[in-house]
């Protein structure tokens, strides 16, 4: 475990009030003020040292260990092992109180205590001029540690530009972490919107428009806003956060990324970033698509959708990915049993690993069509699901949801 720290030089009377102890009160009590000591200065490494000095000192075992505990026989090692995890957890701890999180990190992860780590991240609010910021960061979301958190301090401490960044570069595996990273984004760049119209606005002596006013209603009527390429904020922040945002469930949030679509599709055509199908029309279409997830037009939703698929080849990797897009949006919008039938023509063969919509089976579960999982897994050969689907049918035949709890 390597943990960078100045060399320190302690004074010569602590080393004569270390003879003295050791003379006057024994070897335990001269350790004891060799913990104090590293403990105050805060020479986290040498402390641990010092702890496992004790810990050899009160077990009888060698004071100058020749090897690793591994070679202690029992029930030796398995004493000193749980001696060394406290001492890990001392110093992680005292790490944590001095506000020291990165370090402490250090320790606590060797013993499985990320989730102290994450509390303490989680209470961590830094001062404008906090030093240790990117340090935690670091922990809390590029380590995995409290990712949701990490996002916020990093889209806090360095904008909305080095949080897409790093969005995109090392997004959360967790679902729900990776939304709440999103939610954070849509939040982030509609407040700036809002105020930059705003400001624009009272710029040209407009009537100031009532507080908490949309996207959309600062907009209407006032297309001079978006005259010879005029923008209101980095418009490849919009695009890219408008992208994310398909990820998210939260109604609130998602209507808040509808709003930035209608600014989005008021911009100059130069000022539009292009996207893969079927999201061609960055703005247009994801209006409709995050739209349809609000409950707004959901049948032309999907059948705009509906219409880009066709478009495209079968196979295809554009039209794999516009399946699955279709499959996610009719499965979100209540209509399972079109989701399942997208899925049976388009994405059959597929591996686990090249989804991001529900499975067949679990599409088809959602929608109480077992029976059709059954169909299509006899029809491929597909020994394992048609067995999956019969027995989650219960014995008679018909779904049986309540025995067969989902996993």
């Amino acid at each position: 475990m390597k943990e960078p720290s100045p060399a320190r030089t302690h004074s010569s009377q602590t080393f004569a009030a270390l003879d003295r102890a050791l003379e006057m009160e024994g070897p335990l009590a001269a350790v004891g003020l060799v913990i104090d000591q590293l403990e105050q200065a805060g020479e986290h490494r040498a402390l641990l040292d010092a702890l496992l000095l004790k810990a050899r000192l009160e077990l009888a075992l060698p004071l100058i260990p020749s090897g690793t505990f591994h070679d202690l026989h029992e029930p030796e090692r398995s004493r000193f092992e749980d001696r060394y995890v406290q001492a890990i957890h001392r110093v992680g701890e005292r790490c944590l109180e001095l506000g020291d999180i990165p370090t402490g990190w250090t320790y606590l992860r060797t013993i499985g205590e990320d989730e102290r780590v994450g509390r303490a991240i989680r209470e961590y609010q830094p001062d404008d001029d906090d030093e240790r910021a990117g340090a935690i960061i670091e922990v809390a979301f590029h380590h995995g540690v409290e990712p949701a958190r990490g996002f916020e301090l990093l889209l806090e401490r360095f904008g909305t530009c080095s949080a897409i960044s790093a969005f995109e570069q090392a997004a959360p595996r967790d679902d729900a972490v990776r939304a709440a990273c999103v939610e954070r984004l849509i939040e982030r760049v509609h407040r700036d919107l809002v105020a930059s119209l705003r400001a624009d606005l009272a710029s040209r002596g407009q009537v100031e428009p009532p507080a908490g006013a949309s996207v959309a209603e600062l907009i209407a009527g006032r297309d001079w806003l978006f005259s010879d390429d005029s923008y209101h904020i980095d418009v490849s922040h919009l695009a890219a956060v408008v992208r994310f945002s398909v990820i998210v469930k939260r109604a609130q949030t998602l209507a808040l990324a509808v709003d930035l679509t209608e600014y989005g599709r008021r911009l100059s055509p130069r000022l539009k970033y292009e996207s893969p199908p079927p999201f061609q029309d960055t703005y247009g279409d994801h209006h409709a698509y995050l739209g349809a997830l609000i409950g707004r037009d959901v049948e032309g939703a999907v059948h705009r959708f509906k219409a880009k698929l066709a478009e495209l080849d079968p196979g295809e990797d554009e039209a794999i990915f516009s399946a699955q897009t279709l499959v996610n949006l009719l499965s979100r919008v209540g209509r399972g049993s079109e989701a399942v039938e997208v899925a049976v023509a388009n994405l059959a063969g597929l591996p686990e690993t090249a989804l991001f919509c529900p499975n067949l089976a679990q599409l088809c579960e959602q929608a109480a069509m077992l029976d059709r999982l059954g169909e299509v897994a006899r029809a491929r050969g597909d020994l394992v699901s048609y067995a999956t689907a019969r027995l989650a049918m219960g014995p008679i035949g018909h779904p049986d949801p309540g025995s067969h709890p989902a996993v």
